[in-house]
């Protein structure tokens, strides 16, 4: 293992704005407290997250780097007096608060996951985010069982695109939203039942049809305002709503009578600010129920570009043009 440098490379943000705003700056390498461990990082994911935060609208939580990056895999090169979980050269990934475009980070050893031997670091880079994402928001908060039925918007994302697999592989009927004949062609052959063009199609209508006027009993939305009332339109009876981004705005109206009348249940969450001891419950719950599943290849990461490290720039442009389908990721030369 080679030495661990004094300094590092990382992408700042150094003003609020668009994609050029983002630069190679230097700073010290981060020092490992006693649960942590030091990673080298060979590939970091790019999600929605680090957009808004370097439009100014997401700022990192006290205590974590200021630089954009919520997922990382790589190379464990030290670890905490405390931490025991992981040793020198495992292969891993991680969910971090922050500072994920750098060379290296420290993270509790509760947010870190083995990487699977069938999958590349890039592939890995591409896990955290999206399996922390929907596990905690599908099967903690809206409990979606075997049998059940779920719709999931923004289905060729690299959460929609998670969440479609994973939900297939345990068993329900999955639906997706999508904005082109192309992308929801994508969600199908992730295992939707079927996917719709919000752009040409009545997603409520549409899923009434499928499911013969019953509607689905789990929704996860990352759209927001205008969504709301047509999201519950489209669940059925005892169906639950699950907010996880609000793209499209975050205030609007709600009917509450038709919440009362057919004991719908609309819930949301940001996983960012969650304590440690949370995301290492589901840490573990992952271990338990979704990594066999990689393992065995019944779900498995889709990236749609892959960007050199100092390309951060215009990897956040294409992930802003819509275009992608998947995970972008963030490579660096070193890996």
């Amino acid at each position: 293992m080679a030495a661990i440098p004094a300094t590092m490379r990382i992408i700042e943000i150094s003003q609020s704005g668009g994609p050029d705003a983002l630069k190679v700056a230097e700073q010290s390498v981060p020092h490992c407290e006693d649960a942590d461990i030091l990673i080298r990082v060979a590939a970091a994911g790019l999600n929605r997250g680090d957009i808004l935060q370097r439009r100014g609208h997401y700022p990192s939580p006290p205590g974590a780097p200021p630089h954009p990056g919520l997922e990382v895999s790589g190379t464990v090169v030290a670890a905490g007096s405390l931490a025991s979980s992981f040793a020198v050269g495992d292969r891993v990934c991680a969910l971090l608060q922050g500072g994920g475009y750098s060379e290296y980070c420290a993270v509790n050893e509760g947010q870190v996951l083995p990487v699977p031997e069938s999958l590349s670091f890039i592939e890995a880079a591409a896990l955290p985010e999206a399996a922390f994402t929907v596990w905690s928001n599908l099967y903690k908060f809206a409990h979606l069982g075997r049998g059940e039925s779920l719709l999931v918007h923004g289905g060729s994302s690299g959460i929609g695109s998670f969440a479609i697999q994973l939900a297939n592989a345990m068993g329900s009927s999955v639906y997706a939203t999508a904005g082109s004949d192309d992308k929801t062609r994508f969600c199908e052959s992730l295992g939707a039942q079927a996917a719709f063009n919000y752009r040409t199609q009545d997603f409520v209508t549409e899923v009434k049809a499928a499911t013969g006027n019953r509607g689905v009993d789990v929704i996860l939305d990352m759209v927001g305002a205008d969504y709301l009332e047509r999201n519950l339109n489209a669940l059925a009876d005892e169906g639950r709503l699950v907010v996880i981004a609000t793209q499209r705005g975050s205030k609007t109206q709600i009917n509450l009578a038709q919440i009362m009348q057919r004991r719908l249940f609309v819930t949301g969450s940001l996983l960012r600010p969650r304590s440690v001891k949370f995301k290492r419950v589901i840490r573990d719950e992952l271990l338990q129920h979704v990594w066999p599943l990689l393992r065995t290849k019944k779900i498995t990461p889709v990236i749609d570009r892959t960007f050199d490290f100092v390309e951060a720039a215009a990897a956040h442009a294409y992930m802003e043009s819509s275009a992608h389908k998947g995970k972008i990721v963030l490579a660096l030369a070193s890996a």
